[in-house]
Formats: structure tokens, sequence, C-alpha cells
């Protein structure tokens, strides 16, 4: 049986190298590459895949998302994340999108051959570490959307660019920061983000 595989990551050498490797393995086939969210999901279109293999970082949102619009566009195409910041909230957000599988970049390529058939069965696979990270990390008092606003403050972007990326009002974007400090008991956005990544939750 071939598995259709989707390549979707914003840096091209690793796209490309992951493309060329996995292309070794006699039941996969590449059917399409993508750098962006909005590629990926355009190309998953097009091109139907068995199985889309999203980095978590992209461009123009990250690949939760993707994996949110895939699974209501594609239902029939497994997802399986692969990252280098791997973070507890990170994991329980893809989980609850429908993501399969969820990965770290330092695998191997042939780990990651597996993985993918492992997904394509309909099975789950999670890194043990980050699984092991998000049961001690608890459970997180945020909403899913607090938790994408809060992280998109973390590098001090002002409020109307975090809106701009979040697709949000300026207003809804300062009552979800708000909203997350006084969970966390936070005086502010900053020492919120400090927390909810000590705690694993962003």
């Amino acid at each position: 049986m071939t598995v259709r595989v989707l390549l979707a990551d914003d840096e091209h050498l690793i796209r490309g190298a992951l493309t060329a490797l996995l292309s070794l393995e006699d039941d996969l086939v590449i059917v399409a590459e993508a750098a962006t969210g909005t590629e990926a999901l355009a190309m998953a279109l097009a091109h139907r895949p068995d199985v889309a293999v999203l980095d978590l970082q992209m461009p123009d949102g990250d690949g939760v998302k993707v994996a949110t619009s895939l699974r209501a566009e594609l239902p029939g195409c497994q997802i399986l994340i692969v990252t280098s910041h791997g973070r507890p909230g990170h994991l329980k957000r893809a989980l609850a999108a429908g993501v399969r599988g969820f990965v770290q970049k330092t695998v191997s390529a042939q780990r990651l051959a597996e993985i993918i058939r492992t997904v394509h069965a309909g099975n789950r696979y999670v890194d043990p570490e980050l699984a092991a990270d998000a049961i001690a990390a608890g459970d997180s008092p945020l909403t899913s959307r607090e938790a994408e606003v809060l992280e998109l403050a973390a590098d001090g972007a002002p409020v109307t660019e975090i809106a701009e990326r979040a697709a949000l009002s300026p207003g809804t974007v300062r009552n979800y920061l708000s909203s997350a400090a006084t969970k966390l008991g936070a005086e502010n956005r900053h020492a919120a983000v400090r927390l909810a990544r000590e705690r694993g939750w962003v």
C-alpha cells in the first residue's frame, strides 16, 4: 500500500531533505510540499494526501490551525505535527484539534517514516518526553484562544500586531490578555507569558 504524503515546513532545507529521505521509502510518496499554512491547506485540497506532515510554526499561522481546517475540509487525511518548540500547551491543543502524531524535529527520517505509517493506520504517536511533560504540567486554566493570544504576545509585540496575526480586533486581544493575566494571577501580560511558559501551558 502506498501512503501519499504532504510535507509543510517553511525551512526549505529541512523540507527538501525530508522529501529526499522519505522518498527513499518504497511505500511513501511525497505528493506535495508547502512553505506556509495557507499553501499547505491549498495543496492538501488539491492533492488529497493520506498523511499531512506539518511544521508547528509557519509564517502565517501554526500547524494546529492548519490541522483544524484540514480536519474539517479533508477528514480522511491524518495529521502529524513536527516541531522544534514542543511545549505541553502545544501538544494539548494539537490533540484537541484531532492531530494523530506529535514529534520533535530531532527524530530521524527513518523513525519519521515509521510514525507516518503509524498515523496512517489510524493510530496515535506522541513523543514520550513531550507526553510526560504535558502530564506533569497539569491542566491549564486558559482557553485555547487565551493561550494562543498569550503566545503571540510573548515576543513583546504590540496589541495591534497581535490582533492582526490572530485575526481579532485589538479590543478582543486586550480582553483575552487581561483574562489570561487574571487567571494566572499575573500583574501584566509579560508576567502572564512567563508564568504560562514555566507551567508548560503555552
